[in-house]
């Protein structure tokens, strides 16, 4: 699910685009010929993230722009430690700035807020799952933050897996009659799951043959019981209230996946700065 370089450098003109506009007036005060070198710092603890989307945004104003990389996605990084260091035209790297660091910080707090859940779950056999409540337009973006945290995907949208939920349920009459449903109409997808909303439904779930199934907002108490009354069946994935103080104890019921909106819903961006060197 990672973004190809073209998707890449199509969010970033339009970022660029809706930033710039007609052209940078403040950037225009400084003399084209200028260079500068800049250090982007990081001054959180956090998940490297960004890159790609750094180059593209530096690439796209000005190919004689040179950045030097210190860090890799996906390595830990600590408060004070510098990314990569810039080279080139002012304008350019005045122009680019905050479009460079918005992309960045955004990844970087993904892949961050991944990493910290991920850790909870070491010596458990659970997996954590993102969700598709993802910044419209950087869904692709985001899911590949969230694999650099140690994170996984899980579908990318509505056409790559189906999903039944409450409401699909209702419109289909029952459970059973919606995983049929889906079962004739699946083609090639791989990805037929159920949302269910307590053991009742859990049961008629697993009658009808659900071999993967959704456990929505159940408490830890019910997870143990409906992981009891699974008894392998089928995998089984916990949804809701899914925080760093709570994964663990989710993970430890027997669980297959745990699927967190919050990593890529309530990004808390990661600061990062970027600093000219001085004359």
């Amino acid at each position: 699910m990672n973004p190809s370089q073209e998707q890449i450098h199509q969010q970033v003109a339009l970022a660029l685009s809706e930033d710039i506009g007609a052209g940078d007036l403040t950037a225009s005060l400084i003399s084209p010929s200028e260079c500068v070198r800049a250090k982007l710092i990081c001054r959180d603890e956090s998940v490297a993230c960004g890159r790609d989307w750094v180059d593209a945004v530096f690439e796209t104003l000005d190919t004689g722009v040179q950045i030097d990389w210190h860090c890799e996605d996906g390595d830990d990084l600590h408060a004070g430690q510098t990314w990569c260091i810039i080279e080139g035209s002012v304008r350019a790297i005045l122009s680019g700035e905050r479009t460079a660091l918005n992309f960045a910080q955004l990844l970087a707090g993904t892949a961050t807020a991944t990493r910290i859940l991920v850790r909870e779950l070491q010596d458990t056999q659970a997996q954590l799952l993102d969700t598709r409540k993802t910044v419209p337009g950087l869904r692709l973006a985001q899911k590949y933050a969230v694999q650099c945290g140690g994170g996984n995907n899980h579908r990318l949208g509505l056409y790559d897996g189906i999903l039944i939920k409450e409401n699909h349920i209702r419109s289909a009459g029952s459970i059973k009659s919606a995983l049929a449903a889906a079962q004739n109409h699946a083609g090639n997808v791989d990805l037929i799951e159920i949302e269910v909303e307590n053991l009742d439904e859990l049961s008629q779930a697993l009658q009808a043959g659900a071999r993967r199934i959704m456990l929505d907002n159940f408490s830890v108490t019910q997870l143990r019981s409906a992981v009891e009354l699974n008894q392998g069946q089928a995998q089984l994935e916990a949804s809701g209230n899914v925080t760093a103080e709570t994964i663990r104890k989710i993970a430890l019921t027997g669980v297959d996946f745990i699927s967190c909106g919050e990593i890529t819903k309530n990004v808390r961006a990661i600061d990062l700065s970027l600093q000219f060197d001085s004359r």
